[in-house]
């Protein structure tokens, strides 16, 4: 298998499954052996490559599931292989699978599946997948803000070091020094899981997206307490405005109130505020004290929504005073998806899993760098040694 990355872009189509990610188109490249599935405790993510009669080359594409309906993402794999084999018969297919559910659901996709399923550590790929993404990918890194929606990101010369906050069930910060060094320097558990649980408490939305979108109809004002609801006004001697939250949920303790008279969309935006902000102002601390000026957000608790991205831009710029960047991306829940699908490797000989940006080559031909027998960017980020395909 090889990934001629040569035009690779975002495809600007309408959608075919509405909510899922853009599929990105790879007019160079002809076949691709693997389908992946990063599973974590709330959503399964799948990246796969297709073929669309009469145009050249094809694409990947993004799909996701709830992963207590893993039955039904087994299913589309499934589907998937069936299609993949009955277009190349005789070849071996293979599943890169990460995640938690990589090793819970390990038996049930192998029997199912009955095909060559690896398994790939979960860290690693979310950053071979953000590095893929901000490397190769043209236009798919932005700033938010709510005068400036969506600032695309020229493709830095030099990515690193940066700060990763991939906000799934729970939430994990890595600090990304090079192609081939990373750690995770803190987290919390307050992530997507808690912010979907106690709406599912407290309102009646079945779904996430569904959660979401009461969100963005409801007023937290009449449940948060704010500023000015305990000083009248500004408290400018501190800079704080009248308009900022004291206390998310703060005005439901009080007595003699009729607890039914909170609407499910006031509940929905303000916790969604406030998960939102406590994970800004985790990752700008992290940030600080890890000399880090830029930080990615990933993972599916963003989704592309504008309350979420402007909360968590703005907490970042408060607190930086302007000088550390939020950054987002158009595939932020499928970094571990897309780094385990470009860790398969071709059976034939050398062939790699995708070409390299020139900078990032030059990085990896560093004399210092010569003595690393196994490293993430020899796993994921080579040269294509040659120009067969599978």
């Amino acid at each position: 298998m090889t990934m001629n990355l040569i035009g690779a872009s975002i495809c600007d189509e309408e959608l075919i499954v509405q909510g899922e990610a853009r599929d990105i188109q790879l007019p160079n490249t002809e076949h691709v052996s693997q389908i992946s599935v990063d599973v974590g405790g709330s959503l399964a993510k799948v990246v796969y490559f297709s073929r669309i009669p009469g145009t050249k080359g094809g694409r990947l594409n993004f799909r996701k599931f709830e992963t207590e309906k893993i039955d039904e993402c087994i299913a589309f794999i499934s589907r998937l292989l069936e299609e993949s084999r009955a277009a190349r018969p005789g070849h071996e297919f293979v599943i890169k699978a990460t995640g938690g559910g990589a090793h819970l659901y390990y038996e049930r996709l192998r029997d199912t599946l009955k095909v060559n399923i690896q398994r790939e550590d979960e860290m690693e790929c979310l950053i071979t997948g953000l590095n893929f993404l901000i490397t190769e990918i043209p236009f798919e890194v932005f700033t938010y803000s709510e005068t400036d929606p969506m600032c695309f990101e020229e493709t830095p010369e030099d990515p690193f070091p940066y700060m990763l906050v991939n906000i799934g069930s729970g939430v994990s910060i890595l600090k990304v020094t090079s192609a081939t060094t990373f750690e995770r320097i803190s987290g919390t558990s307050v992530g997507g899981g808690t912010l979907w649980g106690l709406l599912s408490l407290l309102t009646g939305a079945k779904t996430f997206d569904e959660m979401l979108e009461a969100s963005q109809e409801g007023d937290n004002r009449n449940v948060d307490m704010l500023v000015g609801d305990i000083y009248g006004s500004d408290y400018s001697k501190v800079g704080l405005k009248s308009t900022t939250i004291a206390s998310s949920m703060g005005k439901v303790f009080k007595k003699n109130v009729d607890k039914r008279q909170f609407k499910p969309e006031d509940i929905s935006r303000s916790l969604l505020y406030m998960v939102s902000n406590n994970i800004g102002q985790i990752a700008y601390l992290n940030a600080q004290a890890h000399g880090l000026s830029k930080i990615y957000f990933g993972g599916c608790f963003i989704r592309g929504h504008p309350i979420t991205m402007n909360t968590l831009s703005y907490a970042i710029n408060f607190w930086s005073k302007g000088t550390i960047k939020a950054l987002f991306l158009r595939h932020e829940g499928y970094l571990g998806a897309v780094g385990a699908f470009m860790k398969h490797r071709s059976s034939r000989r050398n062939s790699r899993s995708f070409t390299l940006s020139e900078q990032l080559a030059q990085k990896l031909a560093d004399p210092e760098m010569a003595d690393l027998e196994v490293t993430l960017a020899q796993d994921t980020l080579d040269v294509v040694a040659d120009e067969e395909s599978d």
